[in-house]
C-alpha cells in the first residue's frame, strides 16, 4: 500500500475512533454507521482525486460535494432531484432538519433519543471533522495539526456528557491520533530511502542490515515514544492534587470504593437536567410503585437535598457516607408529639432509568434493596457506589407520614444553633432586594411558620407568577433577581428563590429534588413519568424536622399543615402493599396522547387510557443486531472484491521500489491475469516472445516487454548490473497493452477475479506445510528418548 493510502486509512480510523466519544450522548447510537459510510466515501473520493491528480482545492471540493450528496440521499431523498441531487427543496429540508436537531439538543436530556435532526447534527459534525483531518493529514501531508479537530471532537463530546466520555473514549481517540502520526512517520521514512543499519552482529536470520529488524528502528522508536507519552498522560493526573483521579475518575465521588466503611459524597447538581426532563415532548415512565398510604398527594419521592448556596448554584455539600443501616435513625428534630404513621411502598424502576440517587419517600425509616448503595445521614438519602444506579432496581421502603399541625409549627422552638448557622447562610452577593422583598411579603407574620406560609402563598397564588419551563434556567443570585422581576419560571426557580428568601429571614432552608407522587393506574399502582420531575423547598422547624412546602403554581399539592382545613387521610399502620397485580414499569406515558403539548408540558393532562400496557417503545432493530446486520452485508459485498484488493496491493508493492525482478514477476502475473499462463522453463527472452505472441500485444507494449526482459537478463547474468530506470512505467504500459488486446469478458475477469490470485492459496498451503513440519520436528525432539550411554 502506498504512503498516501496508509495516511488515508489512518485519518479515517482516527476520526471514527474520536467520534466514538459521542456514543453516550444518544441512544440508540445507530448514527455511527451512517457517519462511517460518509467518512468512507469521503476518503475514497479523496484517494481517487489525489491519484488523478487534481489540485488540492479541487480535491477538497470534490470530497465536500460527495459528502453533501450522501447527506441528501440519507436525510432528504424525497426532496432531492432524481432522489440524489440536492436542489433547493432538498437544501431547505436539510436546513429545517438541522434546526430541528438544534432544538432537540436543547430539549432532551442525555442520553437523547436518536431523532432525525440529532442524527443529522452528529453525522455532519463527524463528516466536517473527518474532512478537515483528511485535508491536513493526507492532502497537505501534515498529520500533527490534524490532532486539533480530533481534540475538539472529543472535547465537545466530553463537555456535553458532563464527563460521561470516560477514559475508554479518550484512549480510543489517542490511539487513533497516534496511528495517524505513525502512518505519516512511516511515509516520511520511506522517502528517505533504505536505512543503513551497519554490520550485523549475529548470524541469526533477519539480523542483517537493511532487513525489517534494523531498517525500521526509527519507526519502532517512534511507537515507543508515543506509547510512553500516552501512558504518562493517563497516569500522571493520579499523582496531582485536585484532578480527581485523572480521566479514569468516574466523577461520581461516591465514596472510597468497594467495601469501604467511610468515604464522602460530593454530588453533582441535579438541577442541570431537571429542566430538560420537564421539556420532554412525550412522557415516559421511570418508576412504578405500590403503597399502603391512603393519601398519596403529599408522597413526594425525594432524590437529593441541596443544602449549599454559594451565589452561583444550589448544590449538595461534601458529606460522609456509610453503609446502609438496617434501621435508619430517627429523623433529626422530629418530636414524638407530632402525629406520624408508617407507610410501606414497593418500587420497580424502569430499565431505561439510570440515576445515582434512589428515589424514595421522606423520611425513610427502613430500606430493603440489593446492590452497592451507601447512606448519607444528613440528607437521609441513598447514593449508588462504584457505578451502582437505579436501572431496573426493585426495592421496598418503609417511611413516616408526618402530619404536624399548624399550631405545632407556629409554636416550634428555635432550631439548634449549629443547624441554624449552617442552613441560613446566604452569599454576600445576594441582592438586597431579595431580603427586602421577603420582608415586605411577610409583614405582619408573628413567627417563622407564618412567614413560610406567606412566602409559599405569594409564589403560588398572590404574586402573579406564571409557570413556564421554557424560561432560561439558572440558579445563581442573578437568576433570582430576574425571576422576581419577570415572575415566570418553573419549579427550580420557585424552590430556590423561596429557600433563599427563607434563609434571608433566618429560617433554615434547603432545596429537595425528586419526583411528584405520580399518576394512579387502573391496577392500583402509581406511575411516575419523567415529567413528574420536581424541585421544592424544605424548611426546618424544631419538633417537625425538615418540612415540605410547595410554592410552584399548578404543580404538586400544597401541604395540609399550610391550609386551614383539618388533616386527614393517614395511612393504616398495619396495612401492607398489595401484591395482586404487577408493578412492572411501562413505557406508556401517564398523560393522554390526545392532550396538547402545552398542557402536557405543564403536567395538567389526565391519566392515559393505555397506561400499564406492555413496554413497546423500541423502533427497529437493537443496535447490536443492526451492527451485525451491517457487518454481514458489508462482508457479503466485500468478498468479491478481495481478489482485486489483494492484486492491487501486490502490484503497488512490486512496482513501488522499481526492482527488476519484482517488476518482471508483475509482468508475468499481469499476462496470467489476461489468460497467458506462466512457463518458468523459458528464459526471460523466450518468455517475452511468448507473452507478445499469445497476448497479441501492440508494438509499444511488445517493445516494453522486451526492454524489461533485457533488464532481467542483465540483473541475473551481468557481472556488474547497471540500474535501469522507468521499469514501473514499462510494467504499466504492458498492462494497458494486455487490457486493450483482451476481450470484454477477459478484461472483467482480470480486474475482479485475477487468475494470479491463486498464489494466495499456494502461499497458504506452503505456510501450513512449513508449520506442520516445524511442529512435527519439535514434537519428535521433545518426545525422543535419549540414547543409552556406553559403559
Amino acid at each position: 500500500m502506498s504512503g498516501r493510502g496508509r495516511l488515508t486509512l489512518a485519518a479515517f480510523g482516527a476520526t471514527l475512533l474520536a467520534s466514538a466519544a459521542l456514543l453516550p450522548l444518544v441512544k440508540p447510537a445507530t448514527w455511527i454507521f451512517t457517519a462511517a459510510i460518509v467518512l468512507g466515501l469521503q476518503s475514497g473520493i479523496g484517494t481517487i482525486t489525489r491519484r488523478v491528480p487534481l489540485a488540492r482545492p479541487l480535491t477538497i471540493a470534490a470530497q465536500a460535494v460527495v459528502t453533501l450528496l450522501v447527506l441528501t440521499v440519507v436525510f432528504a431523498r424525497e426532496q432531492a432531484v432524481l432522489g440524489l441531487l440536492p436542489g433547493p427543496e432538498a437544501l431547505a429540508s436539510l436546513g429545517t432538519l438541522f434546526q430541528a436537531g438544534v432544538d432537540d439538543v436543547g430539549t432532551y436530556a442525555i442520553p437523547a433519543p436518536d431523532t432525525a435532526g440529532i442524527q443529522l447534527l452528529l453525522v455532519v459534525g463527524v463528516a466536517a471533522v473527518g474532512l478537515l483531518v483528511d485535508t491536513l493529514a493526507v492532502t497537505f501531508r501534515s498529520a500533527a495539526p490534524a490532532g486539533l479537530p480530533l481534540l475538539a471532537l472529543y472535547s465537545v463530546a466530553a463537555g456535553l456528557s458532563g464527563g460521561g466520555a470516560g477514559w475508554l473514549f479518550f484512549l480510543l481517540a489517542a490511539v487513533g491520533y497516534l496511528l495517524l502520526l505513525l502512518a505519516e512517520g512511516r511515509d516520511r521514512l520511506s522517502q528517505w530511502g533504505r536505512v543503513f543499519g551497519g554490520a550485523h552482529r549475529s548470524g541469526r536470520p533477519g539480523s542483517a542490515a537493511g532487513e525489517s529488524g534494523s531498517a525500521f528502528a526509527p519507526a519502532r522508536t517512534g511507537r515507543r515514544i508515543g506509547a510512553v507519552a500516552m501512558g504518562i498522560a493517563l497516569v500522571v493526573p493520579f499523582g496531582l492534587p485536585g484532578l480527581s483521579g485523572g480521566i479514569f475518575g468516574g466523577g461520581s465521588g461516591d465514596g472510597e470504593g468497594a467495601g469501604g466503611k467511610g468515604g464522602t459524597i460530593s454530588a453533582v447538581n441535579p438541577l442541570v437536567s431537571l429542566q430538560n426532563d420537564l421539556r420532554q415532548p412525550d412522557d415516559r415512565e421511570v418508576l412504578r410503585y405500590r403503597t399502603n398510604a391512603r393519601d398519596v398527594s403529599g408522597m413526594y419521592l425525594r432524590l437529593v437535598a441541596l443544602d449549599q448556596f454559594d451565589g452561583t448554584a444550589w448544590k449538595s455539600s461534601v458529606r460522609p457516607i456509610e453503609d446502609v443501616p438496617e434501621l435508619l435513625p430517627w429523623p433529626d428534630g422530629l418530636s414524638q408529639d407530632v402525629t406520624t404513621s408508617e407507610v410501606t411502598s414497593n418500587f420497580v424502576a424502569s430499565a431505561a432509568y439510570e440515576q445515582k440517587w434512589l428515589p424514595m419517600p421522606y423520611p425513610a425509616s427502613k430500606i430493603s434493596i440489593g446492590g452497592n448503595w451507601r447512606y448519607e445521614p444528613a440528607g437521609r438519602m441513598l447514593v449508588g457506589d462504584n457505578g451502582q444506579n437505579t436501572k431496573g432496581a426493585r426495592y421496598s421502603v418503609t417511611s413516616l407520614d408526618i402530619r404536624p399541625t399548624a399550631e405545632q409549627l407556629a409554636t416550634a422552638p428555635a432550631a439548634p444553633e449549629k443547624l441554624r448557622h449552617e442552613y441560613t447562610k446566604v452569599p454576600a452577593s445576594l441582592p438586597a432586594d431579595v431580603k427586602a422583598t421577603a420582608l415586605e411579603i411577610t409583614r405582619g407574620a408573628r413567627n417563622d411558620y407564618e412567614r413560610a406560609v406567606k412566602l409559599q402563598d405569594w409564589f403560588a397564588r398572590e404574586g402573579g407568577f406564571r409557570y413556564d419551563v421554557d424560561v432560561d434556567s439558572g440558579t445563581g443570585v442573578q437568576a433570582i433577581s430576574r425571576f422576581l422581576k419577570d415572575k415566570e419560571g418553573f419549579c427550580v426557580h420557585f424552590s430556590f428563590t423561596m429557600a433563599a428568601m427563607a434563609r434571608s429571614l433566618g429560617i433554615p432552608a434547603r432545596v429537595a429534588v425528586g419526583f411528584m407522587p405520580g399518576t394512579p393506574q387502573q391496577d392500583g399502582s402509581l406511575s411516575v413519568g419523567i415529567r413528574d420531575a420536581h424541585a421544592w423547598p424544605e424548611l426546618y422547624f424544631e419538633g417537625a424536622g425538615w418540612t415540605r412546602f410547595e410554592p410552584t403554581p399548578s404543580r404538586g399539592t400544597v401541604p395540609e399543615y399550610t391550609r386551614e382545613q383539618s388533616a386527614g387521610g393517614a395511612a393504616t399502620p398495619s396495612a401492607q402493599p398489595s401484591t395482586g397485580a404487577s408493578a412492572e414499569p411501562s413505557a406508556a406515558p401517564s398523560a393522554s396522547e390526545s392532550c396538547p403539548p402545552q398542557l402536557r408540558r405543564l403536567g395538567e393532562c389526565g391519566p392515559d387510557k393505555a397506561a400499564g400496557a406492555a413496554e413497546s417503545d423500541a423502533t427497529g432493530l437493537p443496535p447490536l443486531q443492526l451492527a451485525l446486520l451491517v457487518a454481514g452485508v458489508l462482508l457479503v459485498l466485500g468478498l468479491p472484491l478481495l481478489p482485486w484488493l489483494w492484486r492491487s496491493r501486490l502490484r503497488a508493492r512490486r512496482l513501488g521500489p522499481g526492482e527488476v525482478l519484482a517488476v518482471w514477476s508483475e509482468v508475468k502475473d499481469t499476462a496470467w491475469d489476461y489468460g497467458v499462463a506462466p512457463d518458468d522453463s523459458l528464459t526471460p527472452r523466450g518468455t517475452a516472445a511468448r507473452l507478445v505472441r499469445l497476448g497479441e500485444l501492440a508494438p509499444d507494449a511488445a517493445d516494453a516487454v522486451h526492454r524489461v526482459a533485457r533488464a532481467v537478463e542483465q540483473a541475473l547474468y551481468a557481472p556488474r548490473p547497471q540500474p535501469v530506470d522507468g521499469l514501473s512505467a514499462e510494467a504499466e504500459s504492458i498492462r494497458r497493452g494486455f487490457h486493450e488486446a483482451a476481450s470484454r469478458g477477459n478484461r472483467l475477469r482480470a480486474v475482479l477475479a485475477p487468475r494470479s490470485a491463486v498464489r494466495v492459496s499456494w502461499a497458504a498451503h506452503a505456510r501450513w506445510d512449513a508449520v506442520r513440519t516445524t511442529v512435527s520436528a519439535r514434537a519428535r525432539s521433545l518426545f525422543r528418548r535419549p540414547s543409552a550411554e556406553s559403559p
